[in-house]
């Protein structure tokens, strides 16, 4: 089992070796996990459709190939999101890639989408059985001609399988990727998204924004999310922005920032855009939560779900159970009966 003290052993390699590892070590350990134990059930909620037994995911990043959603599930997370994937294989962008910010609780990555494809993810997602909320984060590939039909393919092939599908178009990796958050490209690639899902059975879209969006900007994709009639929206990505108060050596490597350094402004993004949707679309709050406080402020903000994975790295898998204890008293101590009446309270 993946035990804090080997997570801590795990963080003595260097960051890309550490993953695989860890990905190695919960493959074999997961027919072993036990479940987590049963949540409290206030943390329980009903969100896209679906029921939650917590509001605690795992973000996009750590499962990119789909590997392990189950024994992540038996740690605990309230859903998993696999992924990002792309039609065609691709290896990323060169090595180093992956920075630890350890005097910052922040990591660095400029992975560049490296994952096995969508038909290797789809045959591993096949032969699982459909327990728990597992959704897929699609993307476009490097070298593609036609993103938007990336997206489309993706979906066509994994919908199948998966509890949602969120369509990232807020990597800073990718170049020109995050243009797909402009108004006539967001609106073509939801219209396909939204078409090609007319064409099969009902399943959650989401949009995962990235945080260095303005407010013309924000703006203009919460009026494009609204009209497209897909579920909801991840806020955020990782930044590209680079706060002046960072302390770690590697901070001005280029890439994603996340982590800590990020809990504000995605915070304010998600605040902003929850001011503009009301209550029409789901948010999923994501970007520098490491404890149960920081869960709180991302629903109190308008999250109903919240997502995370930085701070996983640094305080290993105990981190899930000691959030959920956490929110769990910030509920009790504002007088919520259970999770969803803390969403938007901050907006009130």
């Amino acid at each position: 089992m993946l035990t804090n003290l080997g997570a801590a052993a795990l963080r003595l390699l260097p960051p890309e070796k550490a993953h695989r590892a860890t990905l190695r070590l919960l493959r074999t350990a997961s027919p072993l996990l036990p479940p987590a134990p049963a949540d409290d059930p206030r943390l329980a909620l009903t969100a896209l459709g679906m029921n939650f037994p917590n509001p605690i995911g795992l973000a996009a990043g750590f499962d990119k190939d789909a590997d392990v959603p189950d024994a992540m599930l038996k740690l605990g997370f309230g859903f998993v999101e696999c992924g990002s994937v792309t039609p065609r294989p691709q290896a990323g962008n060169p090595q180093p890639r992956l920075f630890r910010l350890r005097a910052d609780c922040a990591v660095i990555n400029r992975m560049g989408f490296n994952n096995g494809g969508m038909d290797a993810m789809a045959t591993k997602l096949a032969r699982r059985q459909k327990r728990g909320i597992v959704g897929i984060n699609i993307g476009a590939n490097k070298d593609s001609i036609d993103r938007t039909a990336d997206y489309e393919l993706c979906f066509a092939a994994l919908a199948p399988f998966a509890s949602y599908i969120a369509a990232n178009v807020s990597s800073p990796n990718t170049p020109g990727l995050r243009g797909l958050q402009n108004k006539d490209e967001l609106q073509r690639l939801l219209e396909t998204l939204t078409n090609a899902r007319a064409r099969g059975s009902y399943l959650p879209i989401l949009l995962k924004i990235a945080p260095d969006v303005t407010p013309d900007a924000l703006d203009d994709i919460a009026d494009v999310t609204l009209a497209s009639g897909i579920e909801g929206i991840i806020a955020t990505n990782t930044t590209i922005a680079r706060p002046p108060w960072l302390k770690s050596n590697q901070a001005n490597e280029s890439g994603g920032l996340s982590g800590a350094p990020l809990m504000a402004p995605s915070t304010a993004i998600l605040k902003a855009l929850r001011q503009r949707v009301g209550a029409k679309l789901t948010l999923i709050g994501v970007g520098g939560i490491a404890s149960g406080v920081d869960a709180y402020a991302k629903m109190r903000a308008g999250a109903s779900l919240v997502q995370f994975y930085t701070a996983l790295a640094y305080s290993g898998p105990g981190l899930i159970a000691r959030i959920k204890r956490e929110l769990s008293a910030c509920l009790a101590r504002d007088g919520f009966a259970t999770v969803s009446e803390a969403v938007g309270a901050g907006n009130r």
